[in-house]
């Protein structure tokens, strides 16, 4: 069975609006080693539609900073499913699925294959509270936003889910790695 993985960048105070925070070398190091260890990427539409095109046009058009070129062949190389039911048409790496979120990650879990990395905020909210996430990994940057969306503010557990520390890492910058798995 294929491990569902969540990784997320945030703030110290929670906030996980990429557009509020800085992205560095060492930062999409980090990703992309996660990246490596996926052969399937899960998003909802607002996740997708900020990744894509904007990495795939990078890994076409390298900006010569090795980390972030690294980065965008490895994300462009990696089969994508959003759920949507709004979004219209995808990349041609990118299956749409418009219903059934929890059937399809079961089913998608019993595939052969590398871990299934899960980004984004509202569908990793919806995939906790089924209890589906094997995996956490909590990218926290030295910095206090103030503002913008929260993590975990619109979940609702049946019970208290407790998470087992298996890795942390600080990074030249401050920013904390933390690896959690679900017992």
């Amino acid at each position: 069975m294929r491990n569902l993985v969540y990784a997320i960048h945030l703030s110290i105070d929670g906030c996980c609006d990429h557009r509020k925070m800085n992205g560095d070398e060492e930062i999409h190091e980090y990703f992309t080693h996660l990246l490596r260890d996926a052969d399937l990427l899960v998003y909802g539409r607002i996740t997708y539609q900020l990744m894509v095109p904007y990495w795939p046009d990078v890994a076409k058009n390298p900006t010569k900073v090795k980390a972030t070129d690294d980065f965008a062949r490895t994300f462009d190389s990696i089969k994508r499913v959003v759920f949507s039911r709004s979004l219209d048409s995808a990349d041609g790496n990118t299956r749409i699925v418009r219903t059934g979120l929890r059937e399809e990650i079961l089913r998608l879990k019993q595939e052969e294959g590398k871990n299934i990395l899960l980004g984004g905020v509202a569908l990793p909210s919806q995939l906790i509270e089924f209890g589906l996430i094997d995996e956490y990994y909590f990218v926290v940057q030295p910095l206090v936003v103030g503002e913008g969306r929260r993590l975990f503010d619109r979940v609702t557990l049946p019970e208290r889910l407790k998470l087992k520390l298996v890795d942390s890492k600080i990074l030249k910058s401050g920013v904390v790695a933390l690896h959690y798995l679900k017992p």
